[in-house]
Order: C-alpha cells, then structure tokens, then sequence
C-alpha cells in the first residue's frame, strides 16, 4: 500500500487475516459434521434410532423402505428432505414422480421420528438429518452394519418432480445407465454395486420386475416360473403383487443378493445386469466371498451418498412438518 505507513499495512494485514479466518470457519462450520448436534441435540440420535427400532420391529419390510426414501431423495436436489413434502397448489412435490408413486412408503414413520425429536429439541434437527439417521438405523435393526452418520443437513423449501423422474435408476436399467446415473450423483460404479446390495431387503412389485420374468434369458427358469404364479403376463393385473427382493431373506441384510445374482436369480431387470458377462461380475463375486468386504464398501457409499449436495449454513430451512415447508 503506497504511502501507508507500516503500522497501518500491518493493521490492514490483520484485518485482512481475520476476514479469511472468519470465511474459514464460517466454511467449517457449514461442513457436515457426526457431532453436530452433540451440543444442540444430545439425544436426538437415541431418539431416532429408538423409533427406528420399534417400527421395524413391528414391520421388518418398513427397514428397507426408509433406507429406500434415504436413496430417492439425494438423488434428487441432493439429500434434503425434498421427498418427504407433500403436494400443495403452489409447490409439485415427487411423491407422485414415476418412480416413487404408489410405491414409496413409511413417511408415517419419518414424521413420527421426527415427532420424538422435536419434542427433545423443537426446531433443532431437519427432516433431511432424521431420515439420513434412520436409513442406518434400518439397515442396523435388519442385522446390516453400522457407521457413524454425517449430520447438520437443512431441509430444502422446494422439491423437483422432473427430477425424481429423471435422476433415479428406473429397474429396466441395464449396466451402462445405472453407471450413468450414479455417476451423475458422484458416485462410482463400485458404489453403485455396494449400492444395490440395499436389495438384500425389501419388496418390488410386479410392474418392476414383469418384463424381466417374462422376457428376458438370463434367468432361472424354475425362479421365472415361480414369480410368474403371481405376476401375470397382463399389465393391470396384479399389478401390485410383491415378490422379495431377495428371495432367501427379505428381512435380514446380508450377501445373499449377490449369491441370488450368481444363481440368475436377481429379482429385477437391473439387479440381474450387476451379474451378466461385464464389468461388474468380479466385485458381485467379491462380495459372495466376503460379507465384510461388501459391508465395508456398502458403508462407504452410503457415506458417499450422503454427502450430496447438502444444503448447510443459511441455506433451506429446520421443518417443523417433514412433509411441508415452515
């Protein structure tokens, strides 16, 4: 600074070093965190895993579709709750998106859990951080492994219909458009694999998996048999029947879905493609061979995934309803 003399360049320079260090923190601070609530919400954790536990308790299945509304909704807008809101007339909510309507379920639970949170700390945690926390909480309460979730995420004030239709692996995916659409998330195709193994639990309905049965060769025939006693060949007929995504054990989440896939016995169009000649084969075997190792790289995705494009800071909004902004 010409002309300054060095007492006010080293003040200057002060002043300047504490707007980076005040930018720094204000950056760290808007980074998801696992103790963000350590101080704020000390038993919210406890109080959605409890929730969690008696849910499933009651029904297994309920486990495996919150860990499925975790997937749909940061693959859409990234995982901020968007999911969870109901239509209104000014706002297009993705409850009714393709891939999601009439099937998605358990937004009973989601509100009861954040029901038990809000009566601990009223307007603290966001819908997007209770359903982040019960998607572990379900694979952990179905036998699955457990990890330390990142918290601090703020719930989005809008949704995006287009986006659930277009950003979330339809099940006639092959292959290449499943690695497409991961990789439109940031994630790889290994996390993409570890991914899939969420079909360890749950059920599809027969409008996801008619085609398969009926049209495709890389299946076993006595398991395409079976499933065809409830599907029908017609669409409109039975149409919502549901058959598990793991034949063996719907309700406890380990590799058996990728002994099913070795078997040609992979319930959907797309789970079948993880097995099937390419590229994948060999971590689908790796995976039969080792439960940890899928543990372990199922972990890590589900991290991965949940560090999609979070909305921290200012940004968003607490809801005090999941299901509609404040």
């Amino acid at each position: 600074m010409a002309g300054a003399s060095a007492s006010e360049n080293a003040s200057a320079l002060c002043v300047v070093m504490l707007i980076i260090m005040a930018l720094c923190a204000g950056g760290a601070s808007a980074q998801l965190s696992t103790g963000f609530y350590s101080s704020s919400c000390p038993g919210a954790l406890g109080a959605v895993k409890s929730a969690v536990q008696s849910a499933v308790a009651k029904e297994p299945r309920m486990g495996a579709s919150i860990l499925r509304l975790f997937f749909h909704d940061c693959f859409v807008q990234g995982c901020d709750g968007s999911l969870l809101l109901d239509d209104t007339s000014s706002l297009q909510g993705e409850k009714t998106a393709k891939p999601n309507n009439g099937s998605v379920r358990g937004f009973e639970v989601i509100d009861a859990v954040k029901a038990a949170v809000e009566k601990l700390c009223p307007g603290v945690v966001s819908c997007a951080d209770v359903l982040a926390v019960a998607a572990r909480d379900s694979v952990v309460a179905l036998g699955g492994p457990s990890w330390d979730v990142k918290v601090g995420r703020r719930d989005s004030t809008t949704a995006s219909f287009s986006g659930a239709n277009n950003n979330i692996p339809p099940p006639t995916s092959g292959l290449a458009n499943l690695t497409a659409l991961f990789a439109a998330q940031g994630l790889s195709q290994k996390d993409m694999v570890a991914l899939s193994g969420s079909h360890t639990i749950g059920q599809a309905r027969c409008t996801s998996f008619r085609a398969h049965i009926y049209n495709d060769t890389n299946i076993d025939k006595g398991f395409s048999t079976t499933l065809q006693a409830g599907c029908p060949l017609t669409s409109g007929s039975g149409d919502n029947n549901l058959a598990p995504l793991d034949l063996q054990t719907p309700t406890t989440f380990e590799n058996n879905y990728y002994k099913n896939l070795i078997g040609k016995k992979g319930l959907l169009h797309s789970d079948q493609e993880l097995f099937n000649g390419g590229a994948t084969d060999p971590q689908v075997q790796s995976y039969v061979s080792s439960q940890s190792t899928f543990f372990a790289d199922f972990v890590a995705g589900m991290i991965k995934m949940g560090d999609i494009s979070p909305l921290t800071g200012n940004n968003g909004e607490i809801r005090k309803n999941c299901r509609k902004t404040n």
